[in-house]
């Protein structure tokens, strides 16, 4: 290997409590990180009940790289390089749907849902040894933990419950808001941001701004529910889950939707409960009006997706500079109309196009990306709340360790 073809050591772009500015702007950093972790680690690609049903499928990505993901006949899920071996054209340009086939539109190459070539028209073209057996979509190794789906390039990758490691806890606390009918998608929005796609990664843990950028939110709220969002006078914490996952905990009352049934319905759910009464005991009303409003924390898991609450907030990097969003709304799968009316209502509230949180969030996305323009050798501080706070790996709710436990996987996985 030549001096010229090296690669360069971008560990020193990292250091315990900063990381420099060029991971924001440099054009081949971003190349690199397609590689080295869009392309291997194990990337959510979806939800189990976006693909429920056989000949079920819905298009996602990993990285810049379309997939889809699909559930053939037999049940059992796949997730496909979206390419047709012929001549590369997308076999699938459907949102979300079902179908018994995808048909390339271009040569008529066809080919099942588990990826295997079904039929190429006018064979006979092609030399005898032409096999279809041997272009098959190309399909990824893929698993599920609590119906989120993720899948990998690399096959001899680490089962993904050891990736998830201590974030699996969490992520059953997330599921427990379908209130026993378990959690379906119910809905999403798609947004684009000019910056790049770290900065978004870094504001899911990032409590120390809400109070600030989402002032215009607190004002909307009556005054208990504006008590609920302080979120940094409640004792929450953040926490390092390992492999660039975290956790920050912002309602420590609403960790556990199955602690403490007896608890008081806030008054913005009392007449949602009155209607859940006429149909439901009061402990089923009660475990129901306590989930409506997701869980009290929001959980990132590295590198694309964050349980946010009641939400799923995923990432998706287009450019160095430009990074697409999916907010993805949830409900009860089964669960009672008024409930999931709610669950909605309370999504577009602040997730929602035309919500408080959403364009307050991507402005100030924007504002970090034009700012990291200035200065030649300036570096993104990352050093509040260094002190542990309920042990090893925590720091108080307005701490920045989940960003911290990012970039160091950042770092690991860039000089790999």
């Amino acid at each position: 290997m030549t001096q010229s073809t090296l690669p360069i050591d971008r560990g020193p772009l990292v250091r315990e409590d900063r990381v420099h500015t060029s991971l924001y702007r440099d054009p081949a950093i971003f190349e690199e990180e397609m590689d080295r972790i869009f392309a291997s680690t194990w990337v959510f690609v979806g939800h189990e009940s976006e693909v429920a049903a056989p000949n079920s499928f819905k298009t996602s990505s990993i990285g810049r790289q379309p997939v889809i993901v699909t559930r053939d006949k037999a049940g059992e899920i796949h997730v496909l390089l979206n390419r047709c071996r012929h001549r590369a054209a997308s076999v699938c340009e459907g949102k979300s749907g079902k179908a018994s086939v995808f048909v390339c539109p271009y040569h008529g190459w066809s080919y099942n849902l588990d990826g295997k070539l079904r039929s190429v028209p006018m064979a006979d073209g092609y030399d005898a040894d032409f096999d279809k057996a041997d272009f098959p979509l190309i399909a990824l190794r893929t698993e599920s933990y609590g119906g989120l789906i993720f899948a990998t390039f690399r096959n001899e990758i680490e089962p993904l419950a050891d990736f998830l490691g201590p974030a699996t806890r969490w992520i059953d606390l997330f599921m427990k808001q379908g209130a026993g009918f378990g959690v379906k998608v119910a809905g999403e929005h798609k947004f684009r941001f000019r910056g790049n796609w770290k900065i978004q990664l870094e504001n899911t843990t990032d409590a120390y701004h809400f109070p600030i950028v989402h002032k215009s939110f607190l004002t909307s709220l009556d005054d208990e529910t504006e008590e609920l969002f302080d979120l940094l006078g409640q004792g929450g914490w953040v926490e390092d889950l390992g492999n660039g996952h975290s956790v920050i905990v912002m309602i420590p009352d609403l960790v556990d939707l199955d602690a403490d049934p007896d608890a008081p319905i806030p008054e913005r759910f009392r007449a949602l409960a009155e209607e859940l009464g006429r149909d439901h005991d009061e402990t089923q009303v009660r475990r129901i009006v306590r989930a409506v409003g997701g869980s009290g924390f929001n959980l990132n898991l590295f590198p694309n997706v964050a349980c946010s609450m009641s939400f799923f907030r995923i990432l998706r990097p287009i450019a160095v500079e430009e990074t697409e969003i999916t907010h993805v709304a949830l409900a009860m799968d089964g669960g009672p109309d008024a409930a999931n009316r709610m669950r909605l209502r309370l999504h577009e509230h602040f997730q929602g196009p035309m919500g408080f949180g959403t364009p307050d969030d991507a402005e100030g996305w924007e504002r970090v990306q034009r700012g990291s323009a200035s200065g030649e050798d300036l570096w993104i501080m990352l050093n509040r709340g260094k002190e542990p706070f309920r042990g090893a790996n925590t720091g108080d709710v307005s701490a920045e360790t989940g960003m911290r436990a990012a970039y160091q996987m950042w770092k690991r996985m860039m000089t790999a």
